[in-house]
């Protein structure tokens, strides 16, 4: 395929729009079901816009003083840089990123943008500052979702959004980046392998021009195409302040089920334990609580072992303000040699006659009735979700639900292997 075959015939008409009213204008939808030929309200002239009736008199002045060379000159630019534009009129456009209110005119690609809207695809956003158990997660999670199939969608951003991106790519799986920024911009030098790797497997995707530098406001628009490329979005730690959560407000308006990583009290999960809490966001802890909710889309059949994928260059994936983490401690039970692995926010086991002991519940603190049944149910002994579900008789969300407010409250701890223990 030749580069000039790679550029939407309009191309150079939707560029001119975009450079007149900016990006981000929900009137570009207006335009693209008013016109069957975007060309014919370029060559309609201000007459032409007027009788629209939904532009402001500075658009109107605009769209007389932008040059439709400088449309051109761009152009021009994505085929010396080998990217594609695809442009909202194409029937390569994603329905999906259409029928949004807001699509953008065209999306500028380096690579191929493989087939959304008939293909399973979860976004996975998050915190630049991710924690070891967050890049940790976020990586086994697009390794998963990548192995059966699912398109990873993300922001290339440091933290959650990397490790995601490389999670896909370890399975050879394909997965979509989208830019705050245009294509051609060095902006995060850290992630520029995975935007040079992952064009071979999916694309690296913008709204922007391909120099065009980032703004502030680029990356909240940038998260509505974050959402609307995806069927689900999976929250894996945000802060009270996380540009995640508008990512997830955004999906949310789209219809999308919205999924949040179980984490602790620490500030880069506030955000999506909040999410949680409120009812917004489906807790999970494994990937395959994100499968079951869309169980209709697979056969589930073969298990995947999660726990055994490889971690071991997790700990190199940048992350923004990066702090060096304690190693974890190994304690032995001496009386079975039992291996007990201790992270810097647990402790030490306790000794097995107090681990023994009758459990020591609080009383009169106003729960729900599921927090507070499965509150009585845990003990001293680390005891599996699972079977808290099934002895209660309480689906695994709901469980889920209770827990993490029960672990906010500080009334329980979460262990490896999803066991709960009485705090």
């Amino acid at each position: 395929m030749g580069n000039d075959e790679m550029i939407s015939r309009n191309a150079c008409y939707w560029i001119w729009i975009t450079l007149s009213i900016g990006y981000n204008n929900p009137k570009v939808k207006r335009i693209s079901e008013m016109y069957s030929d975007v060309s014919a309200f370029y060559y309609g002239g201000i007459s032409e816009w007027r009788l629209c009736g939904i532009f402001s008199q500075r658009e109107l002045e605009k769209f007389s003083s932008t040059r439709l060379e400088d449309a051109q000159k761009i152009i021009d630019r994505c085929i010396e840089c080998n990217y594609s534009i695809i442009c909202i009129d194409d029937k390569l456009f994603p329905t999906c990123l259409y029928n949004i209110e807001c699509p953008p005119a065209l999306i500028y690609v380096n690579g191929t943008i493989p087939d959304v809207d008939n293909t399973f695809s979860i976004g996975i956003v998050g915190t630049r500052r991710a924690t070891k158990y967050g890049i940790e997660n976020s990586y086994r999670f697009a390794y998963a979702l990548s192995k059966y199939g699912t398109i990873i969608v993300s922001g290339g951003a440091l933290g959650v959004d990397g490790a995601s991106h490389r999670g896909a790519l370890a399975t050879d799986g394909i997965t979509i980046c989208v830019r705050g920024c245009g294509l051609n911009c060095s902006y995060l030098r850290e992630n520029a392998d995975i935007r040079s790797t992952i064009p071979k497997r999916g694309a690296v995707i913008s709204e922007y021009p391909p120099d065009e530098t980032p703004r502030n406001y680029y990356f909240p628009a940038r998260n509505r195409i974050i959402a609307a490329l995806s069927d689900g979005l999976l929250v894996m730690e945000a802060g009270k302040k996380s540009g995640s959560l508008i990512t997830a407000n955004l999906a949310a308006e789209q219809g999308k089920t919205i999924f949040a990583l179980l984490g602790n009290n620490s500030p880069q999960n506030e955000g999506s334990n909040t999410l949680i809490k409120e009812g917004l966001a489906i807790p999970v802890t494994d990937f395959m609580d994100i499968l079951c909710e869309f169980d209709n889309l697979y056969a589930t059949d073969d298990e995947l072992d999660i726990d055994n994928i490889s971690l071991a260059d997790t700990g190199n994936f940048p992350v923004k303000g990066i702090r060096k983490q304690a190693p974890a401690r190994i304690y032995v039970n001496k009386q079975n040699d039992e291996q007990t692995v201790v992270t810097e926010k647990s402790t030490a086991p306790k000794n097995t006659e107090a681990a023994a002991s009758k459990p020591v519940h609080k009383e009169n603190l106003n729960l729900p009735q599921t927090a507070q049944d499965v509150y009585e149910y845990i003990g001293n002994e680390p005891v599996h979700i699972d079977k808290i579900s099934a002895d209660l008789n309480i689906p695994v969300f709901k469980v889920l639900t209770a827990l993490t407010m029960l672990e906010m409250k500080g009334l329980v701890s979460a262990l490896q292997g999803r066991n709960y223990i009485l705090k």
